[in-house]
């Protein structure tokens, strides 16, 4: 039996790379393999248990939970009890068949989890949901100035550049916790094998990827029903769904929809919902909602805007909106244009552009265009659904690869 250990900074969803976890995790039980979950942070997600997964979670905060910014600064650079509890799962487990995937190290686990999968000797993998083993900030993106970062990471420029979302003495911080990544733990060396999300990031990471690392492309799972096609693709809003903040390009649609004569709606909340409020008073903010409302809001909407500034990795969002048969309008320099035919089944615009962005909404605003992508969009994403079994099998040929080779 095919043995996984799946490492993750938290046991429950708290985001994009925790949700892919767990329904990874899922995928994989219902496939028949043994599937351990080792997560630093609570509370466990009860979905786990019920499909037989043992869950080994440390009961720790994550970093930016932690009340203390001393102890948070100490575990973020090495969490010593999760090198520990992880070398005792580890030895543990079977040394044939067996797997370890890590998806998230940087907000609990830390770069402290290479030692003991190092010295396990088993075949490890790792999935690129964000930047951090490459770029001290984790994006490739400078904070202060709201664009793209040129600088080479962990360069003398990069060094003095206040790039970070918080202060400079944090982005120190950062720079300080990518050198003991790379240097004492030699965390990238500890995977064999790096799964990619999107065509864009093998790009954005063509001069960082480690020369005999095994590259593989593997689909994020969505969560969608075959609804159909919709029955008034006409009306509904122009929706924007995800995290409040800068790099999202949250103030860009709210510019634009100004600029096009529409009303901006957001679902989701962030550091800057209420200078969103208050500089686009026509702008209406949703809130949180939960994952079905979610849906239901991208099924409800005329079009999906995605105006991401930052080199997304995957854009999941975008594909959900396609599943429900919501045509996207993305940023051409974030991957989610990859999940978007331009000018078939949604559109792309110049990525920062309020001008066009603005241009798009009002292409978009034809009943006979937005009718025609509707159904185009919905007809794509069902030809070949980005499903969890998808997700699942091209994660097993990774792993089978991996296996094949002499430990």
């Amino acid at each position: 039996m095919l043995t996984v250990l799946i490492c993750a900074d938290h046991a429950h969803v708290t985001g994009g790379q925790a949700k892919v976890a767990l329904d990874s995790a899922l995928g994989l039980a219902a496939a028949g393999a043994r599937v351990i979950v080792f997560a630093a942070c609570g509370p466990v997600d009860p979905r786990l248990a019920a499909a037989g997964i043992e869950t080994v979670c440390l009961g720790q905060t994550d970093l930016l939970a932690n009340p203390s910014r001393l102890a948070a600064a100490r575990q973020g650079l090495w969490n010593g009890a999760a090198a520990r509890a992880l070398g005792e799962t580890l030895a543990r487990l079977p040394r044939e068949k067996t797997i370890v995937h890590v998806h998230g190290w940087a907000k609990a686990l830390s770069p402290a989890i290479a030692g003991p999968i190092r010295a396990s000797g088993l075949p490890a993998a790792y999935t690129m949901h964000e930047y951090f083993l490459h770029c001290p900030n984790g994006g490739f993106y400078d904070f202060q100035k709201d664009a793209v970062c040129p600088l080479i990471p962990m360069s003398a420029a990069c060094w003095s550049t206040h790039c970070d979302s918080r202060n400079y003495p944090f982005k120190l911080w950062r720079n300080t916790r990518l050198f003991v990544a790379q240097h004492v733990a030699r965390l990238e060396e500890t995977f064999t094998d790096i799964i990619l999300l999107s065509d864009l990031q093998e790009k954005v990471l063509q001069n960082c990827l480690r020369k005999n690392a095994a590259i593989h492309r593997v689909t994020n799972p969505v969560e969608a029903e075959p609804l159909g096609p919709k029955g008034d693709p006409t009306s509904g809003d122009f929706l924007f769904v995800g995290r409040l903040s800068p790099e999202k390009g949250a103030f860009l649609f709210a510019e634009a929809a100004r600029r096009a004569g529409v009303t901006p709606v957001f679902t989701g909340d962030g550091p800057i919902a209420g200078e969103l409020a208050s500089r686009f008073p026509q702008a209406r903010l949703l809130g949180w909602r939960s994952p079905p409302e979610v849906r239901a809001a991208m099924r409800a909407a005329r079009a999906l805007v995605f105006p991401s500034l930052w080199h997304e990795t995957f854009g999941l969002t975008a594909l959900e909106a396609k599943a429900m048969g919501t045509p996207a309008i993305v940023a051409d320099a974030c991957a989610a244009r990859e999940a978007v035919a331009d000018g078939a089944t949604g559109r792309w615009f110049r990525s920062g552009d309020a001008n066009a962005l603005a241009s798009a909404i009002r292409e978009l605003m034809n009943n006979a265009v937005i009718a025609d992508m509707s159904r185009r969009a919905y007809d794509a994403y069902w030809a070949a659904p980005a499903s969890r079994e998808r997700h699942v099998a091209e994660t097993l040929a990774v792993y089978e690869g991996m296996l094949a080779r002499p430990l």
